[in-house]
Formats: structure tokens, C-alpha cells, sequence
């Protein structure tokens, strides 16, 4: 998903995720440790006050936390909210626009916030997040197969499904 026509754009996309394409959000941009995505409002978006899910603003919040972190990371590494707090204003009506930077970053740990503003700049929402920087590893029945790939001896634990 990327914004061509974008002069910010820097070639940026966003990860393959199922569920933030069905949502429809676009990356505009992701550089040095600073991202923008925006998300036009469809009737599915909505709320019962015919304005934005309050679940679809703090979604586009984390994607742009997330991209922000990413953008400091080295290839095959991505990051995984580890925590995330977010402050609604007001409703969010046309199209909202999430933007996110990096505070700070250790090694292993991004701290960002952002803020997610509709289509006539309306403060819609306020974001603090955690994430942590992590090489893309298996999940569910794979972790199984990953674990025993890497020492033969391993045993599956309770959760390794």
C-alpha cells in the first residue's frame, strides 16, 4: 500500500497485515523514526453516532506508533506493541490522518506518540505507545517447527499449541 503520487512518500509501505488492509489505511510516509497514515471513513468505520469506532482511531494510531518505530529498525525486524494508551478528544468524521514519532529508542524498545486529526483538523485523538523491535519469528503450530529447527532437543510448551 503505498501513496505514490505522495512527494513524502519515500517509497513506503506498509507491512502485509490482513486485517489493517481490509481497514483500508494508507502509508503516506515512514523515515527516520517519524510516520504519517491516513484512513478515509467508510460506513463500516462508524459507530452508532455515525462517527468514528473509537477501536478504528486507536488501530490507526498504533499503525503509525508502529511505523514510526519500524522506520529506525534494520531489515527483517519489525516491532510489537507492548503497550499503548490513547486520549479521545472528539469524534473523527471524514477522513482521519495519524501521525507518530519516536521519543526515544533503546536497543530493544520504542517509545512514541502521535496523534490522529480528521479531515478539517480536528484534534480527534492523542496516542503513547511501547513497542518492541523483534526479528519476525513463527506463531501458533510454527513456533513448534522454529523451536525444534533450532535445537533438536526442545519440547513444545503449553502455548506452542
Amino acid at each position: 500500500m503505498t501513496d505514490s503520487s505522495s512527494p513524502q512518500s519515500n517509497n513506503a509501505s506498509l507491512p502485509e497485515s490482513p486485517f489493517v488492509d481490509r481497514l483500508g489505511a494508507r502509508l503516506v510516509s515512514a523515515a527516520d523514526g517519524a510516520s504519517e497514515v491516513v484512513l478515509p471513513l467508510q460506513p463500516d468505520h462508524m459507530n452508532t453516532w455515525d462517527v468514528a469506532h473509537g477501536g478504528v482511531t486507536m488501530t490507526l494510531a498504533d499503525v503509525a506508533l508502529a511505523m514510526a518505530a519500524r522506520s529506525l529498525a534494520g531489515d527483517g525486524v519489525g516491532v510489537v506493541t507492548v503497550e499503548m494508551k490513547v486520549n479521545f478528544m472528539q469524534p473523527g468524521r471524514g477522513e482521519l490522518r495519524a501521525t507518530a514519532r519516536v521519543l526515544h529508542r533503546s536497543t530493544t524498545m520504542a517509545y512514541c506518540e502521535g496523534e490522529v486529526r480528521d479531515s478539517e483538523g480536528h484534534f480527534v485523538a492523542k496516542a503513547l505507545g511501547t513497542f518492541k523491535y523483534m526479528r519476525r519469528l513463527a506463531v501458533g503450530r510454527e513456533v513448534t517447527r522454529q523451536r525444534l529447527r533450532s535445537d533438536p532437543s526442545a519440547k513444545p510448551g503449553p502455548s506452542d499449541g
